[in-house]
């Protein structure tokens, strides 16, 4: 699968969001990189920065979280586009329920594992 087909797919994913739940995503910026850093091969996504629950009277400027989407381990893990279409759209609501503070636990608890 191309690089840009791949990112229609993100950005289909983000379409799916509920607009309630976009209006509510607040200094995010969402990319996709081939592969995760370090040894975890597997990881499919990852959201970096503070969280809304977390952010006190004193959050401001400061950097866009970051919600990064990782082609590679996606599409090893998929045998066909739908496939890979279904895993993009979990992932990109997975990494979005932790800029809400939804953790792991309770997303595997929803089924967005």
């Amino acid at each position: 699968m191309s690089e840009e087909r791949f990112e229609e797919l993100v950005s289909d994913a983000l379409d799916l969001v509920p607009p309630a739940l976009m209006d509510n995503l607040d200094n995010v910026v969402v990319l996709v990189e081939a592969e995760p850093p370090g040894d975890d091969k597997h990881l499919l996504g990852l959201y970096e920065g503070y969280a809304l629950p977390d952010r006190g009277w004193d959050y401001g400027g400061v950097l866009p979280d970051k919600i990064t989407i990782f082609r590679g381990p996606l599409l090893r893990m998929c045998q066909t586009e739908e496939e890979v279409v279904d895993e993009v759209t979990i992932t990109v609501v997975h990494e979005i329920a932790h800029h809400f503070g939804i953790d792991d636990a309770r997303l595997h608890e929803l089924g967005w594992g």
